[in-house]
């Protein structure tokens, strides 16, 4: 497929001149023997009393080498929010341009292309929760820049058909974004090996699933040196903070810790989905490669309550397409996830 990062670029960025921040401005030697006058910064040293690394090499380097990329292949912005703010900053122009999203699935794609005055051309999903290759690539025209594809999906749970992500990768000359935030519980392998045989593939991930990192917001972009190029030209210059690339890095390290984290949470989801099989009110169970279960029941609102009562806070997906009388339970601590079991076998037993 012949794809050209200019011709999907706004024209204003195409132009534009970033912002330079002091500390771009100056080769990187030994730091800890520099004397820094250059951004008006407090001297008083207290751990953050200096501007963060606007390019986050720290961090990027721990994330290009246990990915195998090259760390000019990665942004990162202040959660995968504003990373998907930038793609569409970037490469939608207001009230020209379209993006394709595919519901149900992840809200910000929608709320982020009103912000930005960009139609958001809605293709549902198949009743397997598959997307309609075909039926996207009939939506797209001149003006489609970005189809947002969310595998693992949520709130359903499952991922896309790598044949299907193939042939709209092959046969849409803007951006197919996949947002991977859940592919650590999946078996399935990241599409980041991909990266470079794709020059339009765009794959988000993020800390703040598997790595239980929500609370410092940190959102991965791995995408090719061209479109990484043209999102560094737009992004605030110190975007990321400097508690948040610290604790990154901390947590980055430990790997051990993690993968322990994430059979755990993958072993808990196995022991919910036998129990939700027993449980009588519910009418579907459905496959799952994240850390989180997609339940139809009898009456969402009605089951919703209930577990309000019982002090469990879950999402109540009933309003969203194709997930009438739909819950969706996030999988917790042991001692979390067998308390909601324990309270939907009770409240089973009140209905028969």
């Amino acid at each position: 497929m012949d794809f050209n990062i200019n011709d999907i670029t706004r024209e204003n960025v195409k132009t534009l001149k970033p912002y330079s921040s002091a500390r771009d401005e100056f080769e990187d030697f030994d730091t800890a023997k520099m004397i820094f006058l250059d951004a008006n910064e407090n001297p008083f040293q207290n751990g953050v009393n200096r501007y963060p690394d606007p390019q986050q090499n720290s961090v990027k380097a721990i994330l290009a080498r246990n990915n195998n990329v090259k760390a000019s292949q990665i942004l990162l912005g202040n959660g995968s929010d504003e990373v998907l703010d930038l793609l569409f900053r970037a490469f939608c122009e207001p009230k020209t341009d379209n993006i394709i999203s595919l519901p149900p699935t992840y809200g910000m794609y929608s709320v982020l292309a009103n912000i930005n005055a960009v139609e958001n051309r809605e293709v549902l999903l198949s009743a397997d929760f598959q997307p309609d290759v075909d039926k996207i690539l009939d939506v797209v025209d001149d003006h489609t820049k970005i189809i947002f594809l969310c595998s693992p999906n949520n709130p359903t749970g499952n991922s896309f058909s790598d044949e299907g992500v193939v042939k709209l990768l092959q046969n849409f000359k803007g951006l197919v974004v996949i947002d991977e935030a859940y592919i650590d519980f999946s078996d399935k392998e990241s599409w980041l090996t991909e990266i470079d045989e794709y020059p339009n593939l765009v794959i988000t991930q993020t800390l703040s699933k598997a790595y239980g990192l929500a609370g410092i917001r940190l959102g991965i972009c791995y995408a090719s040196e061209a479109v990484i190029s043209v999102l560094n030209k737009i992004k605030p210059p110190y975007n990321v903070n400097e508690l948040t690339q610290q604790r990154a890095i901390v947590r980055l390290n430990d790997s051990d810790k993690i993968k322990k984290e994430i059979v755990s949470i993958i072993e808990q989801r196995e022991e919910l989905l036998k129990v939700l099989l027993e449980v009588g009110f519910v009418v579907k169970v459905y496959p799952t490669e994240a850390n989180f279960v997609l339940v139809k029941v009898d009456d969402a609102n009605k089951r919703y309550d209930q577990l309000i009562e019982k002090g469990i806070v879950i999402r109540n997906r009933t309003t969203q397409p194709l997930c009438e009388n739909c819950l969706r339970f996030t999988i917790g601590i042991p001692e979390e996830n067998y308390k909601l079991m324990d309270v939907l076998l009770r409240l089973n037993k009140q209905e028969i």
